[in-house]
């Protein structure tokens, strides 16, 4: 460029040193995050089988996480089960073909709607809790004293959470399920005015293997997911308050993401493992 002169040029020369240096730390300090999610996620599973055991922790959570969430999932599940029964009645019924609302209603819920919805809901609750309190006590120091006690904060910290979401998170998912059911009943019969004992024998004819395996083998999967996420970032958080809520919003976002990706990627395999066509 003829009108720049020598000062100019040496300046946009070390303004695009800095920026390449900017971005060659970001990608290297992205891939030393990676590899340490990686590591947590694999030293956490493995914790339940070395000592010491931690039961009055992973009993905390476990209460934390199901009896607390019990409330939030019954009410999502229930309005997601009784607008789902009232937006295919009301397209059924053009076809007129709305007394099969119970076999739809059902094959959606237990496959899809019900383990995704409920997994959302786990992760803004339950995630958010796990990163905030982790997040708190690495920033009071109270990991770095654990450190210095000789305790593991990732056994101790980590490993009763993932226990308590992988085994919490199938039940409510369960449960919720039900509620959807009943909720997706209650609109068959007292606004679309269907059969109720046909819209139940609809629903027993779909619970078959294929369909109630799809649905309870994804939420151990989201379950690990999320606590995962939560618990890593909550270690990870740096920068007092407003780290703090940085690390609460990332382990919500990234959580929802990795749960709408897996389902879809589950959702695949099993299909084609239980040799289904689509």
């Amino acid at each position: 460029m003829g009108f720049l002169g020598a000062k100019d040029i040496c300046h946009r020369k070390r303004y695009n040193y800095d920026n390449y240096k900017f971005i060659v730390m970001n990608f290297r300090e992205n891939i030393a995050r990676l590899q340490d999610f990686y590591l947590l996620s694999i030293k956490a599973p493995i914790g339940i089988f070395r000592r010491p055991f931690y039961f009055t922790e992973m009993i905390e959570q476990m209460d934390y996480m199901g009896t607390g969430s019990l409330f939030i999932i019954v009410l999502v599940s229930l309005f997601i089960g009784m607008a789902l029964s009232l937006q295919i009645s009301a397209e059924l019924s053009t076809l007129g073909l709305k007394m099969y609302t119970g076999k739809l209603v059902g094959v959606s819920i237990i496959r899809e709607i019900g383990p995704v919805s409920i997994a959302l809901s786990f992760a803004g609750r339950v995630g958010s809790g796990m990163a905030s309190e982790i997040g708190s006590m690495v920033l009071g120091h109270q990991v770095d004293i654990l450190r210095v006690h000789g305790v593991n904060p990732v056994k101790k910290l980590v490993t009763p959470r993932v226990v308590s979401a992988v085994l919490m998170l199938p039940i409510l998912t369960v449960i919720g399920d039900a509620v959807s059911l009943f909720g997706g009943y209650y609109i068959a019969v007292f606004v679309s005015h269907q059969s109720g004992s046909f819209y139940w024998s609809q629903i027993r004819d779909i619970m078959d293997f294929k369909n109630i395996f799809s649905g309870i083998a994804k939420p151990f999967i989201f379950g690990y997911f999320i606590s995962c996420i939560s618990c890593y970032m909550g270690l990870a958080t740096r920068g007092g308050a407003r780290g703090l809520r940085k690390a609460t919003t990332t382990a919500v976002v990234f959580s929802t993401i990795v749960i709408i990706v897996a389902d879809f990627m589950m959702t695949r395999a099993l299909l084609l493992l239980l040799g289904e066509s689509v």
